[in-house]
């Protein structure tokens, strides 16, 4: 009997364990969501001005500049503006695109490609006239299958680019807040 509330008892610790787990992992997800008490007061609106495009890959300063207001929009933290109008801007350019294989199949064909895109950003206070942060090279990349390996789906460029467009707008949403 007592073999059984010991295990009984271990089993109660482990789901206790598990749980915090679960729920560090998730508080810890790829989603920032600061305290909205601990925003400066003085910040309230923000301007995303288009990113120009450096690269010769077409309508990428649209994709690049469109995920970063979305992500500002849907975090609603923040409320986006016009540039003359916001207390903070983010002004960017998409400065490289790559497109190369990351893999091959057993018969020696291109199955994986990364897309890895990079853009340069300032962010800047503009009411406390001060750069919060600056990066002349973020970079982020997704990888696309296309010849899927058994139980996934071909993805194509367009869709690989996106994922890859995505984690920069959430990159740039997430750094831009966790200073405060």
């Amino acid at each position: 009997m007592s073999h059984r509330r010991v295990s009984g008892t271990r089993s109660v610790r482990l789901s206790a364990l598990a749980v915090c787990a679960v729920a560090t992992l998730l508080s810890s997800g790829c989603s920032y969501s600061p305290n909205p008490a601990l925003f400066p007061s003085h910040l309230r609106t923000i301007a995303v001005p288009v990113f120009p495009n450096r690269t010769t890959q077409p309508a990428l300063e649209d994709e690049v500049t469109t995920a970063i207001v979305n992500r500002f929009i849907r975090d609603s933290k923040l409320r986006v503006v016009a540039e003359d109008q916001a207390d903070l801007v983010i002004t960017g350019a998409v400065s490289g695109y790559k497109n190369a294989v990351f893999g091959f199949n057993a018969q020696e064909k291109a199955q994986e490609y990364q897309v890895a895109i990079t853009v340069v950003v300032t962010v800047r206070d503009r009411i406390k006239n001060r750069e919060l942060w600056k990066d002349d090279a973020l970079v982020r990349t997704a990888n696309y299958f296309v010849t899927a390996p058994p139980g996934r789906e071909p993805q194509t460029e367009a869709q690989g680019r996106a994922s890859a467009v995505d984690k920069l707008a959430d990159a740039i949403l997430n750094r831009t807040v966790e200073n405060w």
